[in-house]
């Protein structure tokens, strides 16, 4: 199949893009990449009556190091992969990056666009979420910043408005005496992940949990950060982590469809976040 008609625009400036986007509202769809997008208009899944094509705007594809690191919505998924000193302040991206599609689609593809498009199973707002980034969303009106587990409502489904663009990710920066890990389990390498984990641990000077942040991908219909708060203060070792592991899994909803049933995806949960905590304890001991 191919897409529907629709009008083509190419702002040169965020301001023309909101301008844009002010005057269209729910009729336009933004283009940055075009990896999800392209398919969804091959097989008119979408049918906007414009699309917004924000490539040619300068600066959307920053990456600062200040405070927090701050990447532009259009970075695109190989730059940021290529980024040695980015990611050792984001050492999650690291660990997630490569499982992100593919070679090819990496160096289309871009952040800002897999954190709009919101797929449950994506592996970057799955990040952003275990490390308590925030989206940046700009409209004529002005700037909000969105915690990124506030900003998933469902399947593709965000709180994104119809005049908003995202046009930053802001992402903490390495904490002290912190363990990072994630896992996923897909069909292929690249393919949907059936259930993905990603975890961030920190400790007290005792060797006690300081804080942790547990999150879950494609079990549920958005990136899913788990409540550990009850083990703040447990020992950061393999008992404590098959604990938070089954706690945390039984507390799950899981999604049923052709790939897995509820009760697989349960039991994925389950063993990925055993390894990504035993995982993320191990880095933390050893550094």
């Amino acid at each position: 199949m191919k897409p529907v008609a629709f009008d083509y625009c190419r702002p040169e400036s965020v301001e023309e893009a909101t301008a844009l986007l002010h005057e269209l509202g729910g009729d336009a769809v933004l283009l940055a990449g075009g990896m999800s997008l392209g398919p969804m208009l091959n097989m008119r899944l979408v049918r906007p009556s414009v699309i917004v094509d924000i490539n040619r705007i300068e600066g959307l594809d920053r990456i600062v190091l200040n405070d927090s690191v701050v990447i532009g919505a259009m970075a695109r998924q190989g730059d940021v992969m290529a980024d040695v000193n980015l990611l050792g302040e984001v050492p999650l991206l690291e660990a997630v990056l490569p499982h992100v599609g593919h070679f090819q689609t990496r160096n289309r593809g871009t952040f800002g666009g897999s954190v709009g498009h919101a797929d449950p199973s994506a592996e970057i707002p799955l990040a952003l979420v275990t490390l308590g980034g925030t989206v940046e969303l700009t409209a004529r009106r002005g700037v909000r910043r969105v915690p990124a587990a506030e900003f998933f409502h469902g399947v593709l489904t965000t709180a994104r408005r119809a005049d908003e663009m995202i046009t930053a990710l802001h992402w903490p920066r390495r904490r002290r005496r912190s363990g990072y890990a994630f896992e996923e389990v897909a069909q292929r390498h690249g393919d949907f992940a059936i259930a993905a984990v990603a975890c961030m641990a920190s400790l007290g000077e005792g060797g006690e949990l300081a804080e942790l942040r547990l999150a879950f991908g494609g079990v549920e219909d958005r990136p899913i950060l788990a409540d550990t708060s009850s083990f703040i203060g447990a020992p950061a070792d393999g008992a404590s982590a098959a604990e938070i592991a089954a706690k945390v899994a039984d507390g799950l909803e899981p999604m049923e469809d052709i790939a897995a049933s509820a009760d697989y995806r349960r039991a994925l949960a389950r063993t990925l976040g055993l390894s990504v905590l035993e995982r993320a304890f191990e880095q933390v001991a050893g550094s």
